[in-house]
């Protein structure tokens, strides 16, 4: 064992065993829009050739028909997550009409685009929820908003991990207990840190003009056609993007599960005035699921989720309760223009040593006056994160944010440690060296990379942002997928059909029914 490896289990106060942190997992959920050769925003519908939204395991939508959304399962491999990503892209890519392209950015384009199309699933009655849902969001939120694109990447460790773990810790509590217990423990240390991964990730400082037309803003002039703030990390997850007024104010603890699910629970349940003015039914049309703050789980705005698969009918929040969380899901990530698939294995390997970190490290419970200084340093990153001045709040004190930068990556370079010592090889720690570099030149992070070429090459954010979709158009369309995944692909499209129109040739009940028992639950 060399000297730095027994530094790390020392820090995290592991002993000499090996906890197979080789078999953790992870997923990748990413959105694409769909445009036009002219940047816009597509108006036609989800291709017929990628199958049904509703049921393909790969390709789906989220708000928009336009808003694809590619999703790779599990794997313990990091080059298997990237490549079967890359073959959905290729897939797609093969697939698309009039010589569309997959937006680049997170931040869309969207002039033009008045009737953004809501995602269609058919019609059973789950397909209409989700429907439903998200002409909910419409009316609550507007669709500009919803078309902003990100990544979610989904982590777990395995069961041989956790039984370990759970020896290590002498917990007398059930594996189900313990791990959930622990997977809170990562979720309060991920709050506490997250603003870490805007300002290291975040690649959205700047927006076409047309995209806040007629909404308040304070971004400043950057030229005629883009909008920007000059030490902006992640604009998507600020008051422009993935936000919420009527969530302001709402604290959700993650010290306990049964606290988190009770704080939801009340949410879905509770009635909102303004969303009580929209009503849930207009003209025999239905404008919402319900007029509660929250209409789903899924509409609470945050950084990380607890998770588990639910079952066919079973409430996310029900499944979590019932069975324990059994992964979280980041999604705090912009997409990188500059890469093919919006992320790299540098970037998983940084992020796969900061959630070993967050899960390893002393994780206190949090309080409410924690929670409100965590959404202000987040705040003051998106907006501030590149400025070399801003300082954030740590436990009520100042602190710089590169200092604290600093010294957070040097202590999550232990967890990098012991991950590069179970695959043999240094990416881990190269990965951590690479995020130093960003702390000391904020040039280097991707929001100061799209600033530094739109100011080099004399681009606008809309040009910038239609020049790497063309070049990344190209990169995937260069090479064919084998016969083997193309089959694999059509396949999986042609039975995603057949398994939609099976779901709705059983249904029993009408929609109205259906969303009455829903709402009671």
């Amino acid at each position: 064992m060399t000297g730095q490896n027994k530094d790390s289990l020392e820090r995290f106060g592991l002993p000499e065993s090996n906890l197979d942190l080789a078999a953790m997992k992870r997923g990748i959920e990413k959105e694409s829009l769909r445009v036009t050769t002219e940047g816009r925003i597509a108006l036609s519908g989800h291709p017929q050739e990628l199958g049904s939204a509703l049921t393909n395991p790969y390709i789906t939508t989220d708000f928009s028909e336009a808003l694809l959304e590619f999703i790779t399962p599990a794997y313990e491999q990091i080059d298997d997550c990237l490549g079967i990503l890359e073959n959905i892209h290729r897939f797609t890519y093969q697939n698309l009409e009039n010589e569309e392209l997959l937006w680049v950015a997170s931040m869309p384009c969207t002039m033009g685009s008045d009737e953004i199309p809501l995602a269609q699933y058919g019609n059973s009655n789950i397909g209409l929820l989700k429907t439903l849902y998200r002409r909910g969001l419409h009316h609550r939120y507007g669709s500009v908003m919803q078309t902003v694109a990100g990544i979610h990447y989904n982590f777990s460790m395995p069961d041989s991990f956790w039984k370990t773990y759970k020896e290590i810790c002498n917990s007398s509590a059930s594996l189900q207990d313990f791990r959930t217990e622990k997977y809170l423990h990562l979720i309060r240390n991920f709050h506490r840190f997250s603003w870490l991964l805007l300002y290291l990730f975040g690649a959205s400082p700047a927006v076409c003009k047309c995209f806040v037309q007629g909404r308040e803003h304070h971004l400043q002039k950057y030229d005629e056609y883009s909008l920007y703030m000059p030490h902006a990390t992640c604009l998507r997850m600020g008051d422009l993007g993935y936000s919420s007024n009527a969530q302001q104010s709402l604290f959700v603890c993650y010290n306990e599960l049964e606290t988190y699910a009770e704080c939801l629970h009340r949410a879905i349940h509770t009635p909102y005035p303004d969303y009580e003015e929209i009503g849930q039914k207009k003209d025999g049309e239905h404008l919402q699921i319900n007029t509660s703050l929250l209409q789903l789980e899924n509409e609470f705005y945050s950084t990380i989720r607890p998770k588990r698969v639910a079952k066919p009918g079973q409430r996310p929040l029900d499944a979590l309760t019932s069975d324990g969380i059994e992964y979280v899901e980041v999604r705090a990530l912009d997409l990188n223009p500059f890469l093919p698939l919006g992320i790299d294995e540098q970037q998983i390997c940084f992020l796969d040593s900061f959630l070993l970190y967050c899960l390893l490290s002393d994780s206190p419970e949090c309080n409410e006056q924690e929670y409100f200084e965590v959404k202000g340093n987040i705040a003051s990153v998106i907006e501030y994160g590149r400025d070399p001045d801003l300082s954030l709040s740590m436990e009520g004190k100042q602190v710089k944010l590169r200092e604290w930068a600093d010294e957070l990556v040097r202590d999550i370079n232990h967890s990098a440690v012991l991950l590069d010592q179970v695959h043999g090889n240094n990416k881990y720690i190269d990965s951590v060296s690479a995020q130093m570099a960003k702390i000391e030149d904020s040039d280097l992070t991707p929001s100061g990379q799209v600033l530094k070429t739109m100011r080099e090459q004399n681009l606008s954010f809309y040009h910038l942002s239609m020049e790497q979709s063309e070049k990344h158009k190209n990169y995937f369309l260069e090479k064919s997928l084998d016969d083997e995944t193309q089959n694999l692909m059509q396949e999986t499209a042609v039975q995603s059909i057949s398994k939609q129109k099976e779901i709705e040739a059983n249904e029993d009940i009408s929609f109205d029914e259906f969303l009455q028992n829903w709402n009671a639950s």
